[in-house]
């Protein structure tokens, strides 16, 4: 934090390559990522807010009950001068861990400190582990925001949701889980924003201005499109939720700007908060000019054009999902292989045609695998995610239980720059194969936090919100979660 803006703080505690352990967490190691942010409130004053994501694969998970739950020790001094000034220590238990789905999970800690710069040591266990505890320490300043008209550091949420009660994630009315990453891949199209505005109340007016800028990093010029002023009544503090979208920002670094403005547009407080993106949304094909391949009009027989196309849907951007769409009404041979040829030469310049032919295996292997009396396989959300994610590392399959519907895990331990995420498909029909994507922990995939009681209302009653699976104790879910957790 400094007087002119913001230092968004990242420190890794550790970090080391996922290895594959049984529930002691012998062979991993803690991860977790921490940033501050600061803000102000009447009755307290100036406060610092922690934020800690734990990456939820690398704890260590014993059994309660039906589930798992693991147990990290949270030692955090802060200092000034060498003086001890705030000082925690307390044990944070995780959230249960249903069937193998073990998701990244969060906490915050806050702490009222005068302006002036601190030292924070920083010290994580896992109390079901034998490894020892991770260290870090770094330092921080805290600015003034009580007597003058200013703007709280601004935070990124990874989600937010009405509050139905005081957590420790509640802001304004919203449960805002903080996003610590400042990379938004393609799939990620929105940057849900909030940040305060204090001491509004000092200026002569009623009311005030706060305009948006998104900044080029490496140009410096403003994206006109993003730049957006709004007004907002003044007083000691005003909230301000916004979303930004994304979704035509193209791949680079980006600056977004807030400034407070006064009746007379005059400049008067500002924050900065700095972002990559990368964006593939705005690359389309363009074929006008290609000359067919001999080895891709071999490779396709003139019935199956149009089957093909249709297959890379999975695996293309949106606009290039759009351009397939509008061939595919055409009903043009030529111009559908062009689009064909020309999306694999965007996606292996160097080897299309035999980027293009394993693609095509694994085409077929989703069709005779996924396909149902009415979708093709590449159709099926099964076959899309194999097309667009690649084989599982490991799969579970349960097609008979009283209690449950046939359903499916598939494991990544890699997707991207993802680690260890898991897709959840079931048939409800029990007829024709069709097992629909019931959750996922992936970026940008379906998430239902109600996914259990979905899997799980076969033959059971949806009263018990907490505990979905009450009336089947001895349900295929739990197999499940054993069969994941070693």
């Amino acid at each position: 934090m400094k007087k002119n803006g913001v230092i968004q703080l990242l420190v890794v505690l550790l970090f080391v390559p996922f290895i594959s352990s049984a529930q002691t967490g012998k062979g991993k190691r803690l991860t977790a990522y921490l940033q501050t942010k600061q803000f102000s409130a009447p009755e307290v004053g100036n406060y610092v807010e922690l934020h800690f994501q734990y990456v939820g694969y690398t704890v260590a998970y014993k059994p309660q009950g039906k589930d798992l739950a693991g147990e990290v020790a949270v030692m955090i001094d802060i200092t000034q001068n060498g003086e001890v000034v705030a000082t925690d220590a307390y044990r944070l238990s995780t959230p249960l861990m249903v069937d193998g789905i073990v998701d990244d999970f969060y906490d915050i800690k806050r702490f009222a400190l005068a302006p002036g710069t601190y030292q924070c040591a920083l010290e994580l266990l896992d109390l079901n582990s034998q490894n020892p505890s991770i260290k870090t320490a770094f330092d921080f300043i805290v600015d003034e925001y009580t007597d003058a008209l200013s703007i709280s550091e601004i935070l990124i949420a990874e989600s937010a949701s009405p509050s139905n009660g005081e957590t420790i994630f509640s802001k304004s009315g919203y449960d805002i889980l903080p996003r610590i990453s400042t990379f938004y891949p393609t799939e990620l199209n929105a940057l849900p924003i909030y940040f305060e505005v204090y001491n509004s109340g000092q200026l002569e007016d009623s009311v005030f201005a706060i305009r948006q800028q998104v900044i080029n990093g490496e140009t410096e010029q403003l994206v006109g499109e993003y730049t957006r002023t709004t007004k907002h009544k003044t007083a000691a503090v005003v909230p301000v939720f916004k979303t930004l979208d994304l979704t035509n920002l193209p791949t680079g670094k980006y600056v977004l700007n807030m400034t407070v403005l006064d009746g007379s547009a005059n400049e008067l407080s500002s924050q900065q908060y700095e972002f990559e993106r990368s964006n593939d949304a705005e690359q389309v094909v363009n074929t006008a000019e290609l000359i067919l391949d001999p080895h891709f009009q071999g490779s396709i027989t003139d019935d199956s054009v149009s089957y093909y196309l249709a297959s890379l849907v999975p695996i293309s951007s949106p606009a290039q999902a759009k351009t397939i769409f509008s061939t595919l009404k055409l009903k043009d041979k030529e111009k559908s292989r062009k689009l064909i040829q020309g999306i694999w030469k965007h996606i292996d310049p160097m080897n299309p045609y035999e980027a293009w032919m394993k693609y095509k295996e694994q085409v077929q292997f989703v069709q005779s695998n996924f396909k149902t009396n009415f979708q093709p396989g590449f159709e099926t959300d099964r076959g899309r995610v194999y097309l667009q994610y690649g084989a599982p590392s490991r799969t579970l399959d349960r097609e008979l239980s009283a209690s449950e519907y046939p359903y499916e895990m598939w494991e990544y331990n890699k997707i991207g720059i993802y680690s260890n995420k898991k897709f959840i498909f079931y048939n409800p029909d029990l007829v024709n194969n069709n097992y629909r994507l019931l959750h996922s922990d992936m970026i940008g995939e379906l998430k239902n936090p109600r996914w259990q009681a979905e899997l799980n209302s076969r033959s059971t009653k949806r009263g018990n919100v907490d505990d979905p699976n009450e009336y089947n104790p001895d349900s295929w879910g739990n197999n499940a979660r054993q069969l994941l957790g070693n």
